[in-house]
């Protein structure tokens, strides 16, 4: 069967790197009289010769958003299960090799949470754990899923990559989306990073997003985990993804999200520093590609760069967010995945949005779709 394990095969990175860097003034103003783009343009647009025309692409880039998703932005919240994992991860705070007490939420406390978000108007649900499928496998988030359905309109999880089955019987029980970032196409530098447990395997994590997409799922999210390989490669490579899955499930939705390496217990440094700049102009690259994909941002950004951020192509962002289990309610002092960075409470994110005249959204007004 024909993953797109088969198109990312065709590529090489090296390549594909220079392919970027060799992009000129010529391709970017090319790439910006065009309506519609394709990833020749995704390069020049993404590369250095294009860093001139970041106030023209900024520009198009809110005017397509607006056009397409009004003046609105949706407001989600992620909620902690488990740091329970089973990987080593050098990047993440619960990888198996750090010596910290490992929590995993009973139904009480995961109600006692839930509470919580529901008392702060969020409708919208990321539920997350660590890699851990006998603690937190299938049963356990079918589980913590029954448990809150009736409180959310949406619910997604970013959990271990699971088996087509698996994402089946999760949606039976009202799975909306998932989340799932190959964190870097790189596969020597994803090997690095990942030297045990079942995410070490670079194919079986690639093809996740084909078995959602042949399991029916609404929605999946995208993403790299940006600073642990070049981030104009990673994205190339991202957009490359979300070009083939669109086209092979177009039933199916898609989201990308921004992640820039932040800090944790184990301290990584990003290999290759992205900046605001970059990340502006990699959001306005991607909207100005798909006027369609649905961009999200996270706290692990500043307060400031987001009130900046969010005019260009931001259609959903989180506030008040915890890395942890039970972090709002349960445990709040328990260690953290990674530390945000936008510590403002929900009520203070919303009025900034209101202020830069976003109108904010609790609940999907498409999500009529089961």
């Amino acid at each position: 069967m024909d993953t797109f394990k088969n198109i990312f095969e065709q590529y090489d990175w090296n390549n594909t790197l220079s392919s970027i860097f060799s992009k000129t003034e010529n391709d970017v103003i090319n790439a910006l009289s065009k309506t519609k783009r394709d990833l020749e343009d995704f390069k020049a647009l993404i590369s250095p010769a294009a860093k001139p025309y970041l106030e023209n692409m900024a520009q198009m880039s809110s005017c397509m958003t607006k056009k397409r998703f009004g003046n609105t932005i949706q407001m989600y919240a992620p909620m902690y299960l488990s740091n329970e994992c089973q990987n080593i991860c050098t990047y993440c705070g619960f990888s198996i090799t750090n010596k910290i007490p490992r929590r995993t939420l009973t139904d009480k406390e995961i109600l006692i949470e839930v509470d919580f978000l529901k008392s702060k108007g969020y409708d919208h649900i990321l539920l997350v754990t660590g890699e851990a499928n006998r603690t937190v496998g299938v049963n356990y988030i079918k589980n913590a899923i029954q448990l809150i359905q009736s409180k959310f309109a949406n619910i997604t999880i970013e959990v271990q990559p699971m088996n087509q089955e698996d994402y089946e019987l999760l949606i039976h029980h009202g799975l909306y989306a998932v989340l799932v970032y190959q964190e870097t196409y790189h596969r020597a530098e994803y090997k690095k990073h990942h030297p045990k447990g079942k995410k070490s395997n670079f194919y079986y994590r690639l093809e996740t997003p084909d078995r959602l997409g042949r399991a029916g799922i609404h929605k999946i999210g995208l993403g790299a985990l940006l600073g642990l390989e070049d981030w104009r490669a990673d994205s190339f490579f991202t957009a490359l993804h979300l070009q083939y899955l669109k086209k092979t499930y177009w039933k199916t939705k898609y989201s990308i999200s921004f992640p820039r390496l932040r800090p944790h217990s184990g301290g990584l440094e990003p290999k290759v520093e992205m900046t605001d700049s970059d990340l502006v102009q990699l959001i306005c690259a991607f909207r100005l590609l798909d006027e369609d994909v649905e961009l999200s941002m996270s706290t692990r950004e500043s307060g400031v760069f987001r009130e900046n951020a969010v005019n260009l192509g931001i259609t959903s962002i989180s506030a008040e967010s915890k890395t942890n289990p039970g972090g709002y309610v349960i445990e709040p002092q328990s260690l953290k995945q990674f530390e945000i960075s936008d510590e403002r409470s929900t009520e203070e994110v919303v009025q900034m949005l209101q202020r830069k005249g976003l109108a904010v959204v609790w609940k999907d007004w498409a999500n009529n779709w089961q």
